[in-house]
């Protein structure tokens, strides 16, 4: 552009449109096939057989949705922090990492407002398809210094989450695009479909 604005190019258009797609229907899926089946006195409830509960298995992919968009990339505190005290936690005694592991907290859990987790998912959700409507191309070959937002904006621990920061730490942006946005979430809305027909709400 002659303005000196950047340039949109036909990869942009079909990268964009590629990946609000795909992040749509990710969001299309815990909303109709797990939030809209199973009443939410039922989400915090261990399944037949052991396993996450709902409520964990939300908060858990969108805490990794939260962390990878706003901190590793954007370079941002995360969303988690200011919706804290409306998800029943107290910010004081709450570690950075509530939520992270893949081995369900019981007592964060517990805590949790379902009304509220719900608000979070789709503050995160509604935050990445604002960011995803701007995305070039050329942005995701880039590299963010992901494992010192991780620490410093994200407050991990390195002894207890060195495991998520090695594995996030080097990757350039399509990859955390790939993974922490769309592939492990996806994975773990399977899983809460999974927990649903357990749980006796199979629609089918």
């Amino acid at each position: 552009m002659r303005d000196g604005s950047p340039t949109t190019t036909v990869e942009d258009v079909d990268l964009r449109a590629w990946l609000l797609a795909a992040h749509r229907d990710m969001r299309t899926r815990l909303d109709t096939a797990v939030s809209a089946k199973v009443p939410v006195d039922r989400w915090a409830e261990t399944p037949p057989g052991g396993g996450s509960s709902i409520t964990w298995l939300t908060l858990h992919l969108a805490r990794h949705h939260d962390l990878a968009l706003q901190t590793a990339i954007r370079n941002r505190a995360p969303l988690f922090v200011e919706h804290l005290p409306a998800l029943g936690l107290d910010p004081a005694r709450t570690s950075a990492g509530a939520g992270l592991t893949e081995r369900e907290d019981e007592t964060i859990t517990a805590s949790i407002d379902p009304a509220a987790l719900l608000g979070y998912v789709a503050a995160v959700f509604d935050t990445t398809e604002r960011w995803l409507q701007r995305l070039s191309a050329m942005a995701m070959d880039s590299i963010p210094d992901t494992g010192r937002r991780l620490v410093g904006l994200g407050g991990l621990d390195t002894d207890e989450f060195g495991w998520l920061i090695a594995m996030w730490d080097g990757r350039p942006v399509h990859w955390l695009v790939q993974w922490p946005l769309l592939g492990h979430a996806n994975a773990h809305i399977g899983e809460a479909i999974a927990v649903r027909n357990r749980l006796g709400y199979n629609p089918f």
